[in-house]
């Protein structure tokens, strides 16, 4: 799967990304912010291009639109169809266990972390 989403983003077909902000919380990570750079790696762990962080936004999971769906890059067609997605992963066992919460869900109130990026540099292989 990564290296499917590697590729979108290095054709410009994803621009976006969806995190849970309690996901950022249990890790103890600061949100992206716009301007930060950082190196996008293959399933091989290889560094394949370098993105940059333009924009981020904390939202309820109810008011993610169309755009940032599409911007996925993972060929949603549909705002429902991308939650169907994103909640399928956020309900599986491995998020609920990075998450310390076995029966974690989400709803429209759920707060989500939006963002943006763009490839500023690809590398060579």
């Amino acid at each position: 799967m990564r290296d499917r989403l590697v590729a979108a983003a290095l054709s410009g077909a994803k621009t976006s990304t969806t995190g849970l902000l309690a996901e950022y919380e249990a890790e103890g990570e600061a949100l992206p912010e716009p301007g930060a750079r950082s190196l996008l790696v293959d399933s091989g762990e290889r560094g394949v291009a370098v993105v940059e962080v333009t924009a981020v936004e904390v939202l309820r999971l109810g008011d993610v639109g169309l755009r940032h769906a599409l911007d996925e890059g993972e060929g949603y067609a549909s705002v429902a169809e991308w939650r169907r997605g994103h909640e399928e992963f956020w309900h599986s066992e491995p998020m609920r266990a990075a998450l310390g919460d076995p029966r974690f869900t989400v709803d429209d109130d759920t707060l989500v972390v939006a963002e943006r990026f763009r490839v500023t540099e690809r590398l060579s292989a």
